[in-house]
């Protein structure tokens, strides 16, 4: 990941609103919520919710499905992960396996291939 992706990453969490809706997004997984749902769960304003949720999808951290009429907000996980390994890329003076645990524990690993459930 490029520093000038780190920065807008870290840019678009540098907002209340927007860091709970990214928490709860990596908390629901890869099934997602719609906008209205993530609103009405951190009682914000649906409109804002909305400018909020565009920030970070810009940023690359969410995705967008459209399921039927429905938009489906989801965690990207693989650009989270990547944030979170430029973070700590140099933890422990590049001792990969002391780190490899602390990625692990921070965002876990979801096996979409058979039912989204998370490897343990």
């Amino acid at each position: 990941m490029e520093t000038t992706s780190v920065v807008t990453a870290l840019g678009a969490l540098a907002h209340e609103t927007r860091l709970q809706a990214f928490r709860l997004l990596i908390e629901v997984g890869p099934e997602g919520l719609p906008a209205t749902e993530i609103a009405n769960r951190l009682g914000v304003q649906k409109s804002l919710m909305s400018t909020h949720l565009n920030t970070l999808s810009r940023a690359g951290l969410t995705s967008v499905v459209r399921n039927g009429r429905q938009i489906i907000h989801t965690i990207d996980l693989s650009q989270t992960r990547d944030l979170l390994s430029f973070l700590v890329k140099d933890c422990c003076n590049g001792d990969t396996e002391r780190c490899a645990s602390l990625l692990d524990q921070i965002l876990p690993i979801y096996d979409c291939e058979s039912d989204c459930s998370i490897v343990q």
